[in-house]
């Protein structure tokens, strides 16, 4: 039994049992034990489709990013009392089945926005500043060869006086009230709703028209899906950059390398893939110019703050999930 170091908690409760499946998708971080206050914490990196039934059949409490919890598996438990997911989409939990034993499923939402915007920006600024190239020129000893202070191999332009298009609400909610520090001069454009209400709302094809910076950060659903293909990209002006922090199937990935080979967008930044980890026969991968694409494993999100507010929050939603129960029957 762990010693009940909340006494707003019952010490009855300290005696049950929790596990989390796939402690690897939120990696290390300062309050990684955090969970251990409330009782028996079992801690699995990763869970494969048919470990998964095994390991949560006698929890009270299953935490999960990833791991998928279907019917069969949430009908049979013998214990289950709540589901606790270490992300904000449930699309890997049956919340019918859930319903119908009446477990609760909670999510955790709003703690990662700064970790993703910040990570947004890094893709964007690569791309736009060129640093893959100027990194490589100095590194293979053109700089120390050339006869001037500077080098002009690549051209850049500065993001002063574009327009910064975003499709979803994501990274729009982290200071907007100071935009001209946080996006750099730019002026910003909504596609769909935003609660920004000082930014210009479009419509999809005028705003993809119009639009110098298209920053996805979109849910995937049967309205996103497949949004961005080859007939949008190529209504973008052929100095635009892409950038996909959303999720990667609202992006038709053959269609994004066709457009980059065939010149109709300057470069795009993509952090999510439909298949993750991204297989090697994706068309990003295979991609002309790498210059022109910034790929980076589904990482934006992950800043060692983000993470740790994670952790913090899926405490939270144990903790109130005991104070309204106040008791966990055997």
């Amino acid at each position: 039994m762990v010693k009940n170091i909340h006494s707003d908690i019952p010490n009855q409760l300290f005696q049950i049992k929790l596990v989390f499946l796939d402690t690897k998708t939120i990696g290390t971080i300062p309050n990684q034990h955090l969970l251990d206050q409330f009782g028996e914490v079992i801690y699995y990196p990763t869970t494969q489709p048919d470990q998964t039934w095994e390991r949560i059949r006698q929890a009270d409490i299953v935490m999960t990013n990833k791991v998928v919890l279907n019917r069969e598996m949430i009908a049979s438990t013998e214990k289950l009392k709540l589901i606790c997911v270490a992300a904000t989409g449930t699309n890997n939990i049956d919340k019918a089945a859930a319903l119908k034993r009446e477990i609760p499923v909670k999510n955790v939402s709003d703690y990662s926005t700064n970790s993703v915007a910040q990570g947004t920006f890094a893709l964007l600024l690569h791309l736009l500043n060129k640093l893959s190239y100027f990194d490589q020129y100095v590194k293979q000893g053109f700089y120390s060869a050339s006869d001037i202070f500077t080098h002009f191999g690549r051209s850049f332009r500065e993001l002063t006086g574009k327009r910064f298009g975003i499709i979803g609400l994501g990274i729009s909610q982290a200071g907007c009230q100071d935009c001209d520090s946080l996006w750099y001069g730019c002026s910003l454009l909504f596609c769909f709703r935003s609660k920004h209400r000082a930014a210009l709302r479009l419509e999809l094809e005028e705003f993809l028209s119009s639009t110098d910076i298209v920053s996805i950060h979109a849910p995937l659903n049967e309205f996103t899906f497949n949004l961005i293909n080859y007939d949008r990209l190529r209504l973008m002006k052929r100095s635009a950059i892409l950038l996909n922090a959303g999720r990667g199937e609202i992006v038709n990935e053959a269609d994004l390398a066709r457009a980059l080979n065939e010149d109709l967008i300057a470069g795009a930044g993509v952090n999510v893939f439909s298949k993750e980890p991204i297989v090697p026969e994706n068309p990003l991968v295979q991609e002309n110019n790498p210059e022109k694409i910034v790929l980076a494993p589904h990482i934006t999100w992950a800043s060692i703050e983000s993470r740790t507010l994670l952790m913090e929050k899926i405490s939270k939603n144990i903790k109130e999930f005991i104070k309204e129960n106040r008791t966990i029957p055997p």
